[in-house]
C-alpha cells in the first residue's frame, strides 16, 4: 500500500490563531520578550523526494572532553535519517533510515535523539545516541567515536530489538509506534533508560537498554505511564484537545533532570508534566498551555479545528504544542527548564526544582541575527549543553530546530537547526530577574 503522512495542520493552525487572540502583550511573542540571535545555522533540509524526504526535528549535543572544539550535534531528519554536526555547523555525517522490511511498509523515520554517557557495552565503556524510529516502530543505537573522521556515529543496534509498542508490522504501518524519546541513566544503580512515548497516544514507555554479549545494544521494556486524554476544568465540564478522529494528546518534547531522576514531559496540546523517570508516581502538571480548556470541534470538510469561545482557564506562558524540552544548569548550581512554545515562536524558562513548583522564570526568542541568519519558527526541538566547548561556544551551546528556514528555496519548505550561545540565553532570563 502507500503509505501518506498526516500532519497536524488544523490543530496547530488552531493553536496559531489562539494564541494571538488570547496572549497579553508581555506573553504574545513579540518584542516584549528579549530576542537572542543565533551564532551559526546547519544547511536547509528538504522535506520532498529531492531532498531525500529530510526533515529537522530533534538535536542532542555531545560534548568530547579531550577536545571541547572538536564536539558534535546530532540531529534527527525523519526519513533523512540522522545528521552530525560540528560547532560550525557543517555537516560531518549523514546516516540513512532503515527501510521498512517491505516495499509497501513504512519506511524508517527518525524523530528524537538523546544521549546515554558512558554506556557498558561487552568492547568496553561509549557514549552513544539513541533515537526514535517512527517509522519502523524501535529504538537504534548508535556508538560515538570521534577518532573515526567523517563517521563518527556507528549503528550498534540489537538486530533483534522488538517494536516498542506494537504487535506486528500491519500495526507498525499504522504509525502509532515510537514517537518522543528521553534518556536517562539511574545513578543508584548504573542502569541506563530510554522513555518514549507513542504517536497519537497519551502513553510513554519505561524501557531499559540491554547490551549484548557482541557489542550491540537491545531493550526491554519495564513499565508504561499513560497521561490522562480528558481533564475536568473549574466548571465542572470535561474538556479534550482537539485532533482528528481517533487521536489522543501525544507527549513528543522530554528531558530527565539527571539531579533528581524527575521527568518532564510535554503533551503538545495540554502542557508540562513532571513524574520520576522510572513512572512509579503519579504525574503531576506543571502548566498548561494557553488553549488549555478552549472547546473545539474537527471539521472533517476542511479538516481543521473549530474553536469556541476561550473560557480562560489555561496558562499564560505557552502557546500549543508544548515542544522541545531542555535543561540548563547555571554556574551556582540553580537551573531551568526550557520549553518551545511552539505556537507563538517563544521559549519558556522554569525553575527546575519541584520544591519550588517550577515556577516561570522567563522567556525569549530565538530571533534573526541577519538577513541570512533567521531566527527560528515553530520549533520542534531543542537541546542545551551548559559546558565550555572550546573558543566557539566558551560558556554553552543551544541548539533549536527551525521550522520555517529562510530564505527558503523558492516553494521547497526547509527546515534546519540554529546554533546559539548559551551565555546569551542566560544574561537574557537573568536581565528578567532584575
Amino acid at each position: 500500500m502507500t503509505r501518506t503522512r498526516t500532519g497536524r495542520l488544523g490543530v496547530s493552525a488552531l493553536a496559531t490563531a489562539l494564541a494571538l487572540l488570547t496572549a497579553t502583550p508581555a506573553t504574545a511573542g513579540d518584542a516584549t520578550l528579549p530576542a537572542v540571535p543565533p551564532r551559526a545555522q546547519t544547511a536547509p533540509l528538504y522535506d520532498d523526494e529531492a531532498g531525500g524526504n529530510a526533515d529537522a526535528d530533534d538535536p542532542a549535543i555531545w560534548r568530547n572532553a579531550a577536545a571541547p572544539d572538536r564536539s558534535l550535534v546530532v540531529a534527527t531528519a525523519k526519513e533523512g535519517g540522522l545528521r552530525v554536526y560540528d560547532l560550525d555547523a557543517r555537516l560531518v555525517q549523514s546516516i540513512p533510515a532503515p527501510p521498512g522490511p517491505g516495499p509497501d511498509d513504512a519506511p524508517g523515520r527518525f524523530n528524537n535523539v538523546d544521549l546515554v554517557h558512558g554506556l557498558k557495552l561487552s568492547t568496553g565503556r561509549a557514549d552513544v545516541a539513541v533515537t526514535s524510529d517512527r517509522g519502523n516502530d524501535r529504538l537504534r543505537v548508535y556508538r560515538i567515536d570521534p577518532a573515526v573522521p567523517g563517521r563518527p556515529l556507528t549503528d550498534v543496534t540489537d538486530p533483534a530489538a522488538a517494536p516498542v509498542f506494537s504487535t506486528g508490522q500491519a500495526e507498525i504501518n499504522e504509525q502509532r509506534t515510537a514517537y518522543g524519546l528521553a534518556t536517562w541513566t539511574d545513578r543508584a544503580t548504573g542502569r541506563s533508560y530510554a522513555l518514549v512515548s507513542r504517536r497519537e497516544r497519551t502513553s510513554i514507555a519505561l524501557l531499559e537498554l540491554t547490551p549484548t554479549a557482541d557489542g550491540k545494544v537491545g531493550y526491554r521494556r519495564i513499565r508504561t505511564l499513560d497521561l490522562p486524554s480528558a481533564f475536568r476544568l473549574p466548571d465542572g465540564t470535561s474538556w479534550s484537545p482537539c485532533a482528528e478522529p481517533g487521536e489522543l494528546p501525544q507527549v513528543e518534547g522530554m528531558v530527565v533532570d539527571p539531579r533528581n531522576g524527575v521527568l518532564y514531559a510535554g503533551q503538545e496540546d495540554v502542557g508540562i508534566w513532571r513524574v520520576r523517570a522510572d513512572l512509579t508516581t503519579a504525574p503531576t502538571l506543571v502548566d498548561t498551555v494557553r488553549e488549555y480548556g478552549v472547546p473545539a470541534a474537527y471539521d472533517e470538510a476542511t479538516e481543521e479545528c473549530v474553536a469556541g469561545p476561550d473560557p480562560g482557564y489555561g496558562g499564560s506562558h505557552l502557546s500549543a504544542d508544548v515542544e522541545g524540552l531542555t535543561l540548563l544548569t547555571e554556574p551556582d548550581g540553580d537551573g531551568h527548564l526550557l520549553a518551545s512554545s511552539q505556537g507563538d515562536d517563544t521559549f519558556a524558562a522554569y525553575d527546575r526544582e519541584p520544591g519550588e513548583d517550577n515556577e516561570y522564570e522567563g522567556g525569549f526568542r530565538v530571533s534573526a541575527a541577519s538577513a541570512s541568519l533567521d531566527g527560528s519558527e515553530e520549533c520542534d526541538g531543542a537541546a542545551a549543553l551548559d559546558q565550555p566547548l572550546g573558543a566557539r561556544y566558551p560558556n554553552g551551546l543551544l541548539v533549536v530546530q527551525d521550522g520555517h528556514d529562510t530564505p527558503a528555496d523558492g516553494e521547497r519548505a526547509a527546515t534546519g537547526f540554529k546554533f546559539v550561545d548559551l551565555g546569551d540565553v542566560v544574561e537574557a532570563l537573568e536581565d528578567q530577574d532584575d
